[in-house]
């Protein structure tokens, strides 16, 4: 195993009767603190925000995708102007996305083989062929702080044959981006799969270990599986991963997911939950959803949250209420804005529960309000 220096993991704290672990991991464009959430900004925009608004909600790092920015407007044309964080003006790090994803969202537009994945583009239609070089490729080209590696996702339930035929071809494809990379300024993370499968998910993570690389992510779960399913992968598979480097459950946002996840030994997540629920009506608050449509909400003078610094808890729940009964934009981004900011408070809480040594009290707590 050849382990790379060059990104640190400074492990701070371990809560002394659960997982959870309280770190920092220093990449190029500055520092992440984790436990760690990162909002989606998949094709270059956390999707009806400026970045004066994400950074207001506290964010440490983004996520953008190597798929979509590769066919528009193309990894080429962001490299020549810059690269993806002056192209839209974040200057803290950035996670990408390899497209392995998409293989798994756009199964009935593309075909998998050992070479690459053949795609047909969800724009106009056409054929393009993504191989684990062409997604390290795209990815230097885009700058990111942090590249994912090409992986084989598929649909749960599935059989063994098939789970393993994926998970092995995960590991392979991730061997030939490693092979691939050029850039030493740019981490680089593999994704343990292996489905629902214990066994097969830590001869996959033991074999990305041997390979080495700068951090790891649990892929291919929350597609459809009951929650304490995930769990109880992730009970088999953080204990297999290096302590002195950071663990990414992929994909997951419910809040109490995250909780739950750190509550095991996760360190980052991403998940368009909090901005999708947002354009929905939906908020996210420490005693549970809210539904901003709800006619009790109509003459309701009190914020969504009295506590919360974020713009949209400058505004009472009767307006932000008028503003989705009006059709008017403003309300998805303020909501959007206000769920962000959660989703950085609940980080905030459970890096500082770990440092306190009462992460279980606060995981216990957050089950009561959160579940």
């Amino acid at each position: 195993m050849v382990r790379s220096n060059s990104f640190p993991f400074d492990l701070i704290h371990s809560d002394t009767k659960t997982r959870a672990r309280r770190g920092r991991l220093q990449l190029p464009h500055g520092v992440v603190e984790t436990p760690a959430f990162m909002p989606v900004g998949t094709q270059g925009t956390v999707k009806g925000l400026t970045i004066d608004q994400v950074a207001s909600t506290g964010a440490h790092i983004l996520l953008g995708n190597t798929y979509h920015l590769s066919l528009r407007p193309t990894s080429e044309l962001i490299s020549e102007l810059g690269g993806l964080h002056r192209f839209m003006g974040w200057d803290k790090p950035i996670l990408t996305d390899s497209g392995g994803f998409q293989i798994f969202s756009l199964g009935d537009m593309n075909k998998v083989t050992e070479d690459g994945a053949t795609f047909k583009s969800h724009l106009d239609g056409s054929v393009i062929h993504l191989r684990p070089e062409d997604s390290i490729r795209i990815q230097e080209q885009l700058g990111s702080d942090i590249a994912m590696v090409l992986d084989h996702v598929i649909a749960l339930p599935a059989s063994d044959e098939a789970v393993r035929d994926a998970s092995d071809r995960s590991v392979r494809w991730a061997q030939r981006c490693k092979d691939a990379a050029v850039r030493a300024d740019q981490a680089k993370f593999a994704i343990v799969q292996g489905g629902l499968n214990p066994e097969m998910r830590v001869q996959c993570a033991e074999q990305l270990i041997e390979i080495g690389f700068d951090g790891y992510a649990v892929g291919g779960l929350s597609v459809g599986e009951p929650p304490p399913e995930m769990y109880a992968i992730l009970d088999k598979i953080c204990p297999v991963l290096p302590t002195d480097q950071p663990r990414y459950l992929m994909g997951v946002g419910r809040p109490i997911d995250l909780v739950e996840g750190i509550a095991r030994g996760v360190d980052m997540f991403d998940c368009v939950m909090p901005t999708r629920n947002g354009r929905n009506a939906s908020a996210f608050t420490a005693e549970g959803q809210l539904k901003m449509r709800n006619l009790c909400h109509a003459k309701d003078d009190a914020p969504i949250e009295a506590d919360c610094p974020c713009l949209a808890c400058k505004h009472s729940r009767a307006y932000i209420r008028h503003l989705f009964q009006a059709d008017e934009m403003l309300g998805p981004t303020l909501l959007s804005i206000h769920n962000l900011t959660f989703y950085q408070r609940l980080m905030s809480w459970a890096r500082k529960a770990i440092e306190e040594d009462r992460f279980e009290e606060f995981l216990t707590e957050q089950r009561q309000k959160l579940a």
